[in-house]
């Protein structure tokens, strides 16, 4: 009995319930966007003014509220989304950077690694071959440096130095 009670009251209220017209609207949005709160007083006046129920006035400020926040949540959650879609592209692209640096470095850790086999190799032949040895110390000029492997190759197969065998005959040329 109480269920058909609470349908009757609900047919009731939307039968004497009518629709705004657009100036009401107008009023209401006018209302609306200096305060969107709305006081005992304020509320009073407007229904007045429109020639509606107080109620009807209260609930359509707070529809407008709900509606009014949704749409603020919506432009918030686009600007979120705009701020994360742009962050995620800045971190493919250090992610990016990162791997060519650690290319890089790999790759100069390659030839640190060959430069140091390089002077190892040099120290101990120096002791056989005092010329190359003498030129090993010289490395670091980067200028020298092919110069230098030439004159290591020559001393390791014997030669006499300055890319020559005893006969003459130049390995380099």
């Amino acid at each position: 009995m109480d269920f058909l009670n609470v349908q009757a009251r609900k047919n009731h209220l939307k039968c004497h319930k009518k629709k705004l017209s657009q100036d009401q609207v107008r009023l209401l949005e006018i209302s609306f966007s200096s305060n969107n709160k709305l006081d005992s007083d304020k509320k009073s006046q407007l229904a007045q003014e429109l020639g509606l129920p107080p109620r009807q006035v209260a609930i359509w400020y707070q529809n407008k509220r709900a509606r009014w926040k949704s749409q603020s949540l919506e432009v918030d959650y686009k600007a979120l989304q705009q701020r994360l879609d742009s962050a995620l592209e800045d971190n493919e692209k250090l992610k990016l950077e990162v791997e060519r640096l650690r290319k890089e470095l790999h790759k100069t850790q390659e030839m640190l690694l060959g430069f140091n086999t390089t002077t190892n190799n040099c120290s101990s032949i120096s002791s056989s071959c005092d010329e190359v040895g003498s030129l090993c110390l010289q490395l670091h000029d980067q200028s020298k440096h092919n110069h230098l492997d030439k004159e290591l190759y020559a001393c390791l197969i014997g030669g006499e130095g300055h890319f020559g065998t005893p006969d003459g005959h130049n390995f380099f040329d």
